[in-house]
């Protein structure tokens, strides 16, 4: 746990001047930017959302904007962000995990981003979408294999994704299906 700590410090520092100048490259038009993330037909080629096959509980059965939606934050889980992928988030959405909390595209981005930064290795062993209201719900476990000292760790989430409109307002990715309580860390306080 520790590790991953130190992991997500190193992420918010490092990748934060990249998605800095990533972002400044998004000198469309707020009219070319809408045409490039509505969803359409054809969105998940746009997105290059690899992340396609989305299990669901019986019962359960996602729109095809939803589909994107879960596919895209699949993807950012398995460290494939894109700047597509983002601009299906609203600019002041808020990722939240057991060890961070990250508020506004300036400090999720990042998060994103540093996952091949602090990661050699990141393997989805298994997905299932349980609910298809809002917030989406779905359990996640994934291996994660830290850079340099090859800590290999295992982490079940229950993911939800709260939506607003068509733009993903609210990450939440409970660790075992919780948030501790006082052991969050603002990303905020590592600038």
């Amino acid at each position: 746990m520790q590790s991953l700590r130190n992991s997500t410090r190193f992420i918010t520092n490092s990748a934060t001047s990249r998605i800095q100048a990533l972002t400044s490259q998004l000198s469309k038009t707020p009219a070319q930017q809408q045409t490039r993330t509505m969803s359409s037909s054809n969105e998940t080629g746009e997105l290059k959302i690899e992340s396609t096959n989305i299990k669901t509980a019986p019962g359960v059965s996602l729109s095809s904007h939803q589909q994107t939606i879960v596919g895209s934050v699949l993807d950012l889980f398995a460290g494939r962000p894109s700047l597509a992928k983002l601009q299906l988030w609203k600019d002041d959405a808020e990722f939240t995990d057991p060890i961070t909390i990250a508020k506004g595209r300036g400090q999720y981005e990042p998060q994103w981003y540093g996952l091949q930064t602090a990661f050699s290795e990141i393997e989805r062993l298994s997905h299932e979408v349980k609910s298809d209201g809002n917030p989406i719900t779905m359990d996640l476990s994934t291996r994660y294999v830290v850079k340099g000292i090859g800590k290999e760790q295992k982490i079940n989430s229950l993911v939800e994704i709260w939506m607003d409109g068509d733009k993903i307002s609210k990450v939440l990715d409970k660790w075992d299906g919780s948030l501790p309580d006082g052991a969050i860390s603002n990303v905020s306080t590592f600038r």
